[in-house]
């Protein structure tokens, strides 16, 4: 590989490393700190912290490869997300700040909802840590996947090590430099970390389309729409084999916003209430800019790839191959560090959601409820490090597709959360009891559908994704089950915060 790219991903990994370090000296003496930032975060770094732990490899690797393969009729996965994002900033994130606080100052979705909840929390905090901790493994396998098939297709050949794939190779790497900023840090070093990493991830996927379009062999747009004309007709359009149920499928994805614990764990960090709008501003600008280059790469690669004669095995490697072709090392360097950077800010979020959530609802509530600061800081670092473990057991495959899997974890969440977080926000009717049924029902829901194969094909035509039916099982139990069990003791609880 050639100095540059290596330069590039030297200073890469050592401002990673640094910011890790300071934030460590800056605020890791309590829980609050290490969980939460102090509840200091500005409004950029909110914003784009919670943009850049959402957008993971997926945005560089999953959504361009569907389109790669598929044509743009695979673009409403993205319109759904930035739909079901905007919505999530207005409605979730300014309730969810202030009542975090207002009810116990809790530090972790869970905690929150046992102290809304107070007559169901014991149940709450141990069902929904399970939910976090099992669907944040699959999902941080997922990054996992990503880093080894950036490692097998870029780095290939480079490093051996006895006994070990090349790809499991990059697995590891990945995850180790993802754990030590983590576990030194906290979330302030999440947090600073998906601000700087947000900001490449941006600027590459401005860059790349560009460049793809309109460098040499591209062609401009013109000649892009004639090649792809000849790949496919109906390559450009939006609409061709879309079905009812295709649309559906793609455009629910955007329900998952309102239960993903890495992001709206962002919410609560916020400085204050009234500077959500602003991070909401900055959040969606990032998010449109970077959907739109994700789009653009898939379709105009595919342009590049048929005019040039390229040959891309996996669809989902597009951005690295023609990183690798296009650019100056030293520019290579900088786009593989994006990727580095999509896939290591969301696995950094999603390892720190799932130790906050087995320090607070498992240790402190089960094994040592008067655990000092000092004490629960460092299970937290040590949660950090088993879940990792586990994830990268799972993604031992490099034959699994990373928008496979980020889609059943993604479901998950937004299935088993979504609901349960809009109506304990916004319904002050809703019981404790209806809350855990919410959770359970969202969640079997999504595990029974996946296991019967019925997101692939559904009554014999196309699957239906599996948050659709999760999201209305978990809606529906909440209401039915409130109604019937609400009690006096949970308004009481509500009007004593209030």
């Amino acid at each position: 590989m050639a100095t540059g790219v290596w330069i590039s991903l030297i200073l890469y990994f050592a401002l990673m490393l640094a910011i890790g370090f300071y934030a460590w000296r800056k605020s890791t003496s309590s829980s609050e700190e290490y969980m939460l930032g102090g509840r200091n975060l500005s409004p950029a770094v909110a914003a784009l912290s919670a943009g850049a732990s959402d957008m993971s490899g997926w945005l560089l690797l999953g959504l361009p490869g569907a389109l790669y393969a598929s044509g743009l009729v695979e673009a409403w996965i993205g319109i759904g997300l930035f739909v079901g994002a905007f919505i999530n900033w207005i409605v979730v994130a300014p309730r969810l700040r202030e009542q975090t606080e207002r009810y116990d100052n809790s530090l972790t979705i869970p905690e929150f909802l046992a102290n809304r909840f107070p007559s169901k929390a014991i149940a709450l905090r141990t069902v929904s840590a399970v939910i976090i901790v099992v669907f944040f493994a699959v999902y941080t396998a997922s990054g996992l996947v990503a880093g080894g098939k950036l490692f097998t297709s870029a780095f290939g050949g480079l490093i051996h090590v006895p006994s070990m794939s090349e790809y499991s190779v990059g697995v590891w790497l990945t995850l180790i430099i993802v754990l030590t900023y983590t576990v030194v840090g906290g979330f302030l070093a999440v947090s600073l970390t998906d601000f700087v990493q947000g900001c490449i991830m941006m600027i590459a996927l401005i860059l790349m389309p560009i460049v793809v379009l309109f460098g040499s062999g591209g062609g401009g747009y013109a000649q892009a729409s004639h090649t792809l004309a000849g790949v496919d007709p109906n390559f450009l359009s939006w609409t061709h084999g879309l079905t009812i149920i295709g649309f559906f499928s793609a455009v629910t994805w955007g329900l998952g916003y309102f239960g993903q614990p890495h992001i709206i764990v962002r919410f609560m960090a916020v400085r204050s209430v009234s500077e959500v709008p602003k991070a909401r501003n900055i959040g969606m600008t990032w998010m449109f800019i970077s959907l739109a280059g994700a789009i653009s790469l898939g379709v105009f690669g595919r342009a590049y790839a048929v005019r040039n004669g390229l040959n891309v095995d996996d669809p989902e490697t597009i951005f690295i191959v023609l990183a690798d072709l296009l650019f100056n090392p030293l520019i290579t360097g900088f786009l593989y560090a994006a990727l580095l950077a999509a896939i290591m800010s969301t696995i950094s979020s999603q390892l720190l959601v799932s130790s906050s959530s087995l320090t607070e609802d498992f240790y402190r509530l089960f094994l040592h409820k008067e655990a000092s600061e000092r004490e629960s800081v460092l299970i937290g670092r040590l949660s950090v490090l088993l879940v990792g473990i586990i994830a990268a057991f799972i993604a031992r495959n490099p034959n699994s597709q990373v928008l496979g899997l980020v889609s059943h974890a993604w479901a998950g969440f937004g299935a088993a959360f979504g609901p349960l977080m809009i109506l304990s926000l916004t319904w002050r009717r809703m019981s404790g009891t209806g809350a855990v049924a919410g959770l359970v029902a969202g969640a079997v829901t999504v595990i029974f559908w996946i296991s019967m194969g019925w997101d692939s094909s559904f009554l014999g035509g196309p699957g239906v994704y599996e948050i659709i039916p999760g999201f209305i099982m978990g809606w529906i139990a909440i209401f039915v089950v409130s109604l019937i069990t609400e009690t006096q003791g949970e308004y009481r609880a509500i009007e004593a915060n209030s």
